[in-house]
């Protein structure tokens, strides 16, 4: 039972309910066997939620998941996918003015509507996706609120670069309290504070760039906007960011308009020394900010001048914390998809940036639901910024508290203290060697693998004289996955210190079990260090290194064998190709 008593899904009683459950999955298209090149996998869904035993997670608020579970709840769900349908009506009207092509598509995306929701299994945003592209595909309109949204944009910067709002910000009158007994850390300290807060209050007043007429408002009339009331419990923690140095913040942008004040608060957090990683829809989705909008609208072209843009979808762990260890402190991402939020359908890029956050800020009720109003609980600390009820709503949800999180701050360490070691052997005229092979390339097979190299290097040592043998099973901890261990060790690796860098052979592992007066089973016969995904990509490494130090010795398969393995399945310690067969 997680902490709000929501009890999770049970598989494996009622076998009505788990075809059911299972449907649901397949209906959304969000299984991941049935569509392994699209939905992320367990591992990859692991850096961002923390999943307890067995459980499943699903994009959407709890109340829709019980609604489609139960089957009871045919009103809820009718005006839910009413509310989608009267969108996408809403946008062909918008768009199309030909009256034979705007009733077409009603009619076809009516027919559409009624065959999506008979059997009452589709999340609406699924439903929404679904429809929005059949007017795409019919249209050839990529950007149908284009010139929608680089109007909202225009208004919102007319509004922040405006006399009138810079004057209203920069106003005291009479916000702090005590001035007199402050120090001048304290005043400033205060004065970020109250910045902050008007920044974000702007949050709550979308009239101001959405109306059908557009003024600037009055000073008045932009105090009384900075006095907006917060509710939730999130203003605390936010507040916190202007007293904490140097967070990396993963922020989710808005729709247009909105994202204007998103990007002219990330550059108030990064001028606090702050890092902000602006993430924006792949493609464009309604009034969504998309990477095409960076691209096309001259505003936030404009805005977004100075940030640093990471276009690959892929990104490994080591060239991401590199990437994030320049002297930006803006960077824009696609999370990959084309929808509010579906952390099942995200980049790889996205979801190594989601785990390598301190805070997720997310923007919107949508994003709300996903991510607040769930049971769900996330590897990282969530905060949400929300316009309610003519005020601002900003809730707070801690991360996981058994969630195990290796910074790079903290690898960066194992491998030091693992280099002093080196350091040492090598004062006490020792050889120095790294033993590479197979330890998660096996699924569930972890333990035997840290075994086996545990009984090898164990006869090693007892066979040869001043040798200091790296034995990297050793140093593995409980939530550590592949992308940790391989930059940790790849600091190990390339310090100059390895004498011999010796990979796991088929008759290494064949010792092994011998010395343990075992035979080799079936799965383990034949293997050796090529068949590791993690031992592949040290190869390539051990041949970088041994440029530069050219006595090094490699010992182990033929170079050629190293060929077959390429790239983790995202988390995992085995290839991709393993996880699709």
């Amino acid at each position: 039972m997680t902490p709000d008593g929501f009890i999770p899904i049970q598989i494996g009683k009622d076998p009505d309910f788990d075809a059911w459950f299972t449907a649901f999955f397949l209906e959304n298209h969000i299984d991941p066997f049935a569509y392994p090149t699209k939905v992320s996998t367990l591992e990859q869904i692991e850096f961002m939620v923390y999943l307890e035993k067995n459980e499943r997670f699903y994009p959407c608020s709890d109340n829709m998941f019980d609604a489609i579970m139960s089957r009871n709840s045919p009103d809820f769900l009718k005006r839910e996918y009413q509310r989608v349908y009267d969108k996408i009506i809403q946008l062909v009207d918008d768009v199309i003015d030909s009256d034979y092509d705007r009733q077409f598509l009603k009619s076809l995306i009516k027919i559409k509507y009624d065959h999506e929701i008979e059997t009452g299994l589709l999340i609406p945003s699924r439903l929404e996706k679904r429809l929005y592209k059949i007017f795409l595909s019919r249209t050839h309109i990529e950007n149908p609120y284009f010139d929608e949204k680089k109007k909202e944009n225009s208004r919102a910067k007319k509004l922040l670069t405006s006399e009138t709002f810079k004057k209203a910000l920069n106003q005291i009158n009479g916000s702090i309290e005590d001035i007199d007994n402050l120090s001048l850390y304290e005043l400033r300290e205060k004065i970020k504070e109250i910045e902050f807060h008007r920044l974000l209050s702007l949050l709550s007043a979308p009239h101001l760039w959405t109306g059908e007429s557009f003024k600037i408002p009055t000073l008045s009339q932009i105090k009384t906007i900075f006095n907006t009331p917060i509710s939730g419990n999130g203003m605390a923690r936010l507040t916190k960011l202007i007293h904490t140095p140097k967070c990396k913040i993963l922020w989710l942008l808005d729709e247009s308009g909105a994202a204007l004040v998103d990007i002219f608060i990330a550059n108030f957090l990064a001028d606090l020394g702050h890092t902000v990683i602006l993430a924006v829809k792949e493609t464009p989705i309604f009034k969504k900010i998309s990477l095409t909008d960076t691209r096309t609208d001259p505003i936030l072209t404009k805005a977004l001048e100075t940030a640093h843009f990471i276009h690959e979808k892929t990104i490994g762990k080591n060239k991401l914390v590199q990437r994030l260890k320049q002297d930006e402190n803006i960077y824009v991402i696609s999370d990959g998809t084309q929808e509010t939020l579906n952390l099942l359908l995200t980049s790889t890029t996205f979801s190594r940036i989601f785990k390598e956050a301190d805070y997720v800020i997310s923007r919107g009720r949508k994003q709300k639901n996903r991510l607040i109003n769930t049971h769900f609980q996330f590897t990282r600390d969530i905060i949400n910024i929300s316009a309610e009820n003519q005020g601002l709503s900003i809730t707070f949800k801690p991360r996981h508290p058994d969630f195990i999180n290796f910074s790079h701050t903290d690898l960066e360490e194992k491998a030091n203290r693992i280099i002093d070691q080196m350091k040492s052997a090598k004062a006490r005229k020792m050889t120095v060697m790294f033993y590479s092979g197979i330890i998660g390339s096996i699924p569930g097979k972890i333990d035997v693998a840290k075994e086996i190299m545990r009984r090898f290097i164990e006869d090693l040592n007892q066979l040869s004289a001043d040798l200091f043998i790296i034995n990297p099973s050793k140093y593995y901890e409980p939530g550590m996955d592949a992308d940790d261990l391989m930059y940790m060790w790849e600091i190990v690796q390339r310090s100059g210190y390895i004498d011999i860098w010796r990979f796991q052979t088929t008759d290494d592992i064949t010792d092994s079990f011998a010395l343990m007066n075992k035979k080799v089973p079936p799965e383990w016969i034949g293997k050796d260090s090529t068949y590791s995904t993690g031992c592949t990509k040290e190869m390539r490494i051990a041949q970088d290194v041994q440029k530069k130090n050219t006595e090094m010795q490699l010992i182990g398969p033929s170079l050629e064998k190293f060929m077959r393995r390429n790239e983790y399945g995202v988390g995992s310690m085995y290839d991709q190709r393993l996880a699709e067969m």
